[in-house]
């Protein structure tokens, strides 16, 4: 039973751990709510990071998850710049890394999120080597590739995943040269297949974009602290000014794991293990957000899902869950990106191996079209690029998990939700 005298403490300030605290409240929660965050700025949305904000479309206020004023508002206690390294699980405490404060928790919510990970090779320590993760990190990049575009400067990025492929369509639309150097045969081989990874890499060439496939970074060559080249383990050697790891990102479970909860193996993504309403090995901590490991039925498996969906979705669900609601936490993961003239959203879950073909609907010549992956006549997951309004029938087909006619799949003429049963 849920009272006024109880308190709840969510560490992590992103998005997951704001959508939470609002949950908490909207449901009416009146007990204690402590939001801390390890960064000084209020908890803001990543997406803008390597779209909107990078570009300099987006205002810097417009990341923001709420205005400044909403905690106070809403009698949210907010920490920033603040740390807890240690959680004392029978009394129930959470330990402030600044001064050794005890903060008390009925309880607790971690969502302390995902961290880039980090090269390791010789030059990493240069001034001009760059992660995407944080505010902080968008703002120097934005100038480095505005710097970039002015001088005929050159980016080489580490790796070809979303962030990896925004960011050079951001530094093309400055002028900057880029350079993508990925292991994979395609940028995207893991999420989308060689198929469709084949489609991103014609159209960042048809913007000016060279990639290295086949080859990973051993050295980044550096002089006086600037960046001049990066080098790869097939020998060649690539001018740069500036160079950016985008090699992914690591589930941040140390506070987890040294309070022995249980975390999830690095077949399944690692992160907190929990169950289906997010709980973890301690009934009274929960897990959400890009830190979380979660069974979902649909795909018989456990996830843990790094994308803004999942934020946005998590942290109201596990804020539901410590009321005492029954929550069953099954949305199907959902992601977007935007690169050039190219939008694009995925639903579902299909890496390669787990689906027998790729279905396409519409024109994927002009770059309009849906595609299903499929097996045995189920639909995995659905990606549209540039065709719009249809994320709901297509996790619908998902959702069902029934087989569908494949050629029903790939006629524009037939319309999604007669397809679902």
């Amino acid at each position: 039973m849920v009272d006024a005298d109880q308190t709840f403490v969510i560490v992590g300030g992103g998005l997951t751990g704001a959508k939470a605290a609002e949950t908490l409240r909207a449901e009416g929660f009146t007990g204690r709510v402590i939001l801390i965050g390890d960064e000084r700025e209020h908890p803001y949305e990543r997406p803008p990071l390597s779209k909107g904000y990078l570009l300099g479309k987006d205002a810097r206020e417009s990341v923001f998850v709420h205005e400044p004023a909403w905690y106070a508002r809403n009698d949210v206690e907010l920490h920033l710049g603040q740390t807890v390294d240690a959680i004392d699980r029978v009394a129930r405490t959470v330990r402030f890394g600044d001064d050794g404060t005890l903060a008390h928790y009925d309880r607790l919510l971690l969502a302390t999120g995902a961290e880039p990970r980090r090269l390791d090779v010789p030059g990493t320590d240069l001034a001009g080597v760059h992660h995407l993760r944080r505010l902080a990190h968008a703002e120097r990049l934005k100038g480095v590739l505005a710097a970039l575009g002015r001088d005929n400067g050159h980016l080489v990025i580490a790796g070809g995943g979303w962030i990896g492929l925004e960011v050079a369509a951001a530094a093309r639309e400055y002028g900057a040269e880029v350079t993508v150097v990925e292991p994979e045969p395609t940028p995207l081989h893991g999420v989308l297949g060689p198929e469709l990874g084949a489609l991103f890499a014609d159209l960042h060439r048809e913007h000016g974009v060279r990639f290295h496939f086949g080859a990973r970074l051993t050295e980044i060559v550096g002089q006086d602290g600037m960046v001049l080249a990066a080098r790869t383990d097939d020998g060649e050697e690539h001018p740069a000014h500036d160079v950016l790891a985008a090699i992914g990102a690591a589930p941040r479970t140390a506070l987890a794991e040294a309070a022995g909860l249980e975390i999830a193996d690095r077949a399944h993504g690692g992160g907190v293990a929990v169950d289906a309403s997010l709980r973890t090995s301690d009934p009274h901590v929960y897990a959400a957000g890009d830190v979380a490991s979660f069974p979902h039925g649909l795909f018989d498996t456990r996830l843990r899902v790094e994308h803004w969906a999942n934020a946005l979705n998590g942290g109201p669900a596990a804020a539901r869950a410590m009321l005492g609601r029954t929550v069953s936490y099954d949305r199907v993961p959902y992601f977007f990106s935007d690169q050039y003239d190219l939008g694009m959203e995925y639903s579902g879950w299909a890496p390669p191996g787990t689906y027998d073909e790729v279905v396409i609907r519409g024109d994927a010549g002009k770059r309009e079209f849906i595609a299903f992956w499929v097996k045995e006549g189920r639909v995995l997951a659905g990606m549209n690029v540039n065709v719009w309004d249809v994320t709901e029938p297509i996790q619908k087909l998902i959702a069902s998990g029934t087989a569908v006619d494949t050629e029903a799949l790939a006629d524009p003429h037939v319309p999604l939700e007669t397809l679902a049963g």
